[in-house]
């Protein structure tokens, strides 16, 4: 497993995202977060992840709590992982950040809040209110690090700027990414989040699973699967066209490593821009959480870096 620092945080470069753990509208319900997150989590720990995100959005704090239970099931304490959770900010104003903190560490108890995220732009509040407020939360030692989702750019230099005046990093932008998403690439977040020293934290890294491979050997697996995905233009036979020449150059590299086209996306993903980037893939088996974790045990070659970045390069706009 290969590890970032990030503003004193040591993050496995792939992590776990914990959406499913309180999801209900895409088919993970209770015996999910009974029987499988807790195996799952297990698991994912024991083969070096660090890093795992969730938030109040994910089930209104039923995938905060689901986390915290699972680790203290395998074993871990306070401080074992970096937890990350996000305040959800629609129809609120920053005076609901610390209004919501209690419920927040709550639900997350014994384990604290390593990294606390603001979800979306869409705050009754401006930037500089916000991050005002997160910062409160630092000052008062009830999180320990800011981070920001989906910021734009010149959102996250507001962000950036607001905290520094305070003395206090921001960490992270949380942005989709991955070869079938490579827009941050050309709007600005990547450039600015290297200029700023600002971790990238990919989610849906693998294009909502569309990157292994298998929807493209049986476009009529979409059908079965639970969630919106199977009305989605990606999964359409005109979007899995688009993305084919992708998957294909996907699955021979893995082939070439003994690997899985999973694991060769999430490589490319996290080493193509240095450090700036880690990945946190979602699981819904622990086989799964073990083939994401195993996705830095090779190395990608300069020429396979290149090759996947010049015939995903229709992704960037």
């Amino acid at each position: 497993m290969r590890y970032v620092e990030a503003d004193g945080l040591l993050v496995s470069g792939i992590g776990l995202g914990a959406w499913q753990f309180g999801s209900r509208e895409w088919g993970y319900g209770a015996a999910y977060a009974s029987e499988v997150a807790p195996a799952l989590v297990r698991r994912a720990v024991e083969l070096g992840i660090t890093l795992i995100d969730t938030a109040e959005a994910y089930g209104k704090g039923r995938s905060e709590a689901v986390l915290a239970a699972a680790l203290t099931a395998a074993g871990k304490k306070n401080g074992d992982v970096v937890v990350a959770t996000k305040w959800f900010p629609l129809f609120r104003t920053a005076r609901s950040i610390k209004a919501t903190i209690g419920e927040r560490r709550a639900h997350l108890a014994p384990f604290g809040i390593d990294l606390y995220q603001v979800h979306q732009p869409v705050a009754l509040a401006s930037v500089e209110a916000q991050m005002n407020a997160m910062g409160d939360l630092v000052t008062d030692k009830a999180v320990r690090t800011i981070g920001v989702s989906n910021f734009s750019a010149a959102r996250m230099r507001a962000a950036h700027a607001a905290l520094a005046a305070r003395g206090i990093p921001l960490v992270s932008n949380q942005m989709r990414y991955s070869l079938l998403d490579r827009r941050i690439e050309t709007n600005g977040v990547l450039d600015a989040a290297k200029e700023l020293g600002v971790t990238i934290i990919a989610y849906s890294p693998l294009a909502q699973g569309i990157l292994t491979g298998k929807f493209h050997k049986d476009p009529d697996l979409i059908r079965s699967r639970p969630g919106p995905r199977k009305w989605m233009s990606a999964f359409k036979r005109r979007g899995l066209q688009r993305s084919r020449p992708v998957v294909a150059a996907v699955e021979e590299i893995a082939a070439a490593h003994g690997s899985t086209p999973s694991q060769v996306a999430l490589n490319w993903l996290v080493h193509f821009h240095g450090d700036t980037v880690v990945a946190i893939p979602g699981a819904t088996s622990v086989k799964q959480a073990a083939e994401n974790a195993g996705a830095l045990g090779f190395q990608l070659t300069e020429a396979e870096l290149k090759r996947l970045d010049e015939i995903s390069r229709p992704f960037c706009r």
